[in-house]
């Protein structure tokens, strides 16, 4: 049943990486901000790996994800390929260090500039060339795709490396299925905080409002493959402790009576 599941999101971010012509863009309607522009520095060497972290993808190879064969490898860094690139083993809530750099030939415009994404089961976090790129805010990089733009652009120059750290507070379901408990995600760009534990409103699709669907526990992190070769490097992750579900205690309610006293 596991290996159904994670299929059937290797096939959901695929079909995400290719034309959606054949769909209606969902659009939110909200009016957001232009997020300010900010400089992050110059970019930097990777990250140093934590004695606990999960090496996802270290520069040599990509046996740790289903259709790596399919994503080249030069230098110590993986290009985007042909297909969505998942990982065999599913995770829970995770803190995730991805470091990438969109083509340093800047070709398209929009949403066609350096696109990709990085999934935890159906929840991206936008890839996107945003360097003097318009897009629709809450498509830029990032943002949570279609739902929340970052609080500020901090991207780099097109080609210079750049890095997301991601906390993915998994959401959790009762066993009839009812969510408990909402994705929430937190999203430092370049060290800058860009996203503030943001409460998630369900899945990321283009072409259809957020919803929740109770699906497992652990899912897969992915990388979108749109067409753009994106370079990746340096991928890691932290698996971490979810947080309790508090329950809702029932209390009767509080008369202004009961604050101040009696009036008469």
């Amino acid at each position: 049943m596991k290996k159904i599941i994670v299929a059937s999101f290797v096939v959901l971010v695929a079909l995400a990486s290719v034309s959606q012509s054949c769909a209606d863009e969902w659009k939110s309607g909200i009016q957001w901000e232009k997020p300010p522009v900010v400089d992050p520095g110059p970019e930097t060497a990777p990250a140093n790996v934590p004695s606990d972290a999960v090496v996802l993808f270290g520069g040599t190879s990509m046996d740790a994800w289903n259709n790596g064969e399919n994503w080249p490898i030069k230098e110590g860094v993986v290009y985007s390929g042909k297909g969505a690139v998942s990982t065999k083993q599913s995770f829970g809530s995770v803190q995730l260090h991805v470091e990438f750099a969109t083509p340093s030939k800047v070709s398209g415009s929009g949403q066609g500039r350096g696109n990709s994404g990085v999934f935890w089961g159906p929840y991206e976090v936008q890839v996107l060339d945003s360097y003097e790129n318009e897009t629709y805010y809450d498509g830029q990089c990032g943002s949570i795709y279609k739902q929340n733009p970052p609080m500020a652009n901090v991207c780099r120059k097109p080609g210079e490396w750049q890095s997301y750290d991601i906390i993915f507070m998994r959401p959790q379901f009762d066993e009839s299925g009812n969510l408990v408990k909402p994705m929430y995600v937190t999203v430092f760009q370049n060290g800058v905080l860009v996203q503030n534990h943001i409460q998630v409103k369900g899945t990321t699709a283009w072409h259809e409002p957020p919803a929740y669907t109770r699906h497992e526990a652990k899912m897969p992190i992915s990388l979108q493959d749109h067409g753009n070769p994106v370079r990746f490097r340096n991928i890691w992750l932290r698996e971490i402790p979810d947080t309790p579900v508090c329950p809702v205690e029932e209390k009767s309610p509080v008369k202004p009576a009961d604050i101040f006293g009696s009036q008469e």
